[in-house]
C-alpha cells in the first residue's frame, strides 16, 4: 500500500508519496489549482505507482479550497479521505524539528494516512448544501446587521444621546424613518411638526404620530449632543440605516429559501424544542448524515460542546468548559436553540432550573440544555420520527 499526502493551498497543492514502511518516494510534486495542474497528478503516480500497488490519498479538510481537488480523485477510483487539519498539526509534534513547508506537510499528511488513526469529513449531499450554504452566509449577514446597529447607536451617542429613550425599538420602522431623514437634533427642529408626524405614522403604519413628533421635538431642542460634524454624522447614520434594511430583506429572501428547502426536505427537525426555520436549517445542514454519528456523545462532541476533562493524579478539574472543538455554526445554533427550550419548553425548563439550583451558572446550564437537545436531537433524526419527551435521555 502506498500512501498520497496532498497539502491544499488557494493556488496551488503539494502532493507527497510514502510506502508502508514510511519511505519516501521521491520529491513531491507542486501543481497549480486549475485544470492543467490536476492533470499533472496521475501523471506523477503513474511514474511512482506499480501496477499492482494500492493506493490511498489524503488531503486536509482546509476551508473551502480542497472542494475543487476533491472530485478529481475520488473521480479516478482512488481511496480518498480528507482528515480534519487538528490531527496532521497534532501528528507534526511528533516530530523534534517543527518544520512547516508545504514540501513537509504533504508527506505528514501521507504520514497521517499511513498510521490510521484519523477522523474523516464527509462531502455533503447537495440537499444538505442547499441548507448549509445559505444558512452560513445568512448568519453572516446577521452578524453585519448587528454590527451596523452597534454603530448606529455609537453616532446617536455622540450628536444625540438622548434618542434612546424616544422609541422601544430603536430599529424599528417609525425610528428608521426618522434617522434616515433627521438623524440629528437640528434638522429634526428643521422639519415642522406635521411633516414629521405625517413621517411617523406612515412609517409605523400608524403607531406613532403627532405625540411622538412633539416628544421628538422636545428632546432635540434640550439635546446635549455635540455639535461638530452633525451633517457628516446624519450622513453616515442615513447611509447605516440603508444598509441595516437592504441586509435585513436580504436575510427575510434567503429565509424564504431555507423554509421551502425544509419543506422539500420534509425533516423532523422543527418538532424540537426551541428549533425553528432557521436554526433549524443550519443545525440539519451541519450534521448532514446523522448515520456518520455513531452515538449522540459523537454528535455533541462535533458541534464542539463536549466539556473539556482535566484530570492528572489526585486532581481533577471542576471548571471545564465547552471544547469548542467542533463546527461553531452547529455550536452557535444548539446554544440559540437551548436558549429558546430553557425559556419556553416545560421540560427543559425544569431541566434548566434544576441545574441552576445546584449552584450551576448562566451559562454552564444553558450548556447542558445544549448536550441535552443534541441528544434529543440525534435520537429524532435517527428514528426519522417527530420529537417526543420520552426521547430525551434523563438527567
Amino acid at each position: 500500500m502506498l500512501y498520497l499526502g496532498i497539502d491544499i493551498g488557494k493556488n496551488n497543492h503539494e502532493a507527497g508519496l510514502v510506502d508502508e514502511d514510511g519511505a519516501r518516494r521521491g520529491k513531491s510534486l507542486r501543481f497549480f489549482n486549475d485544470q492543467e495542474g490536476f492533470s499533472s497528478l496521475p501523471q506523477f503516480l503513474e511514474q511512482k505507482v506499480g501496477e499492482n500497488e494500492d493506493l490511498c490519498v489524503g488531503m486536509e479538510a482546509t476551508g473551502h479550497y480542497w472542494l475543487a481537488l476533491y472530485s478529481f480523485p475520488h473521480g479516478k477510483g482512488f481511496r480518498l479521505h480528507v482528515i480534519n487539519p487538528i490531527q496532521s498539526d497534532s501528528f507534526r509534534n511528533f516530530h523534534i524539528r517543527q518544520v512547516k513547508t508545504d514540501s513537509v506537510d504533504c508527506f505528514l499528511i501521507a504520514e497521517v494516512m499511513r498510521f490510521g488513526k484519523f477522523s474523516e469529513t464527509r462531502p455533503a449531499d447537495e440537499d444538505v448544501l442547499a441548507l448549509r450554504n445559505p444558512a452560513r452566509f445568512r448568519e453572516s449577514l446577521k452578524d453585519s446587521c448587528a454590527d451596523y446597529k452597534r454603530q448606529v447607536v455609537t453616532v446617536l451617542d455622540q450628536v444625540f444621546p438622548e434618542y434612546d429613550s424616544l422609541f422601544s425599538d430603536m430599529f424599528g420602522e417609525g425610528s428608521k424613518a426618522f434617522l434616515k431623514t433627521c438623524g440629528t437634533p437640528e434638522q429634526a427642529l428643521e422639519l415642522d411638526t406635521k411633516s414629521l408626524a405625517a413621517l411617523l405614522r406612515k412609517a409605523s403604519r400608524g403607531r406613532h404620530g403627532a405625540k411622538k413628533a412633539d416628544e421628538i421635538n422636545s428632546l432635540a431642542g434640550r439635546s446635549v449632543g455635540m455639535t461638530l460634524c452633525r451633517d457628516a454624522f446624519a450622513f453616515r447614520l442615513k447611509i447605516l440605516i440603508e444598509r441595516i434594511e437592504f441586509t435585513e430583506r436580504q436575510i427575510d429572501e434567503i429565509d424564504e429559501k431555507l423554509a421551502r428547502q425544509l419543506k422539500k426536505l420534509n425533516s423532523v427537525i422543527l418538532s424540537i424544542p426551541g428549533v425553528g426555520p432557521a436554526t433549524g436549517a443550519i443545525i440539519l445542514g451541519e450534521i448532514g448524515d446523522i448515520n456518520r454519528f455513531e452515538n449522540p456523545k459523537k454528535l455533541v462532541a462535533f458541534a464542539g460542546i463536549d466539556p473539556t476533562v482535566m484530570q492528572s493524579g489526585n486532581f481533577s478539574g471542576t471548571h471545564n468548559r465547552f471544547s469548542k472543538r467542533g463546527s461553531p455554526h452547529l455550536r452557535r445554533a444548539l446554544w440559540m436553540s437551548a436558549v429558546v427550550a430553557a425559556r419556553f419548553d416545560p421540560v427543559f425548563k425544569a431541566f434548566y432550573e434544576k441545574k441552576r439550583s445546584e449552584g450551576k451558572a448562566y451559562g454552564t446550564a444553558i450548556g447542558a440544555v445544549a448536550r441535552k437537545l443534541t441528544y434529543a436531537i440525534f435520537a429524532i433524526l435517527k428514528a426519522n420520527r417527530p420529537y417526543e419527551v420520552r426521547m430525551i435521555p434523563e438527567a
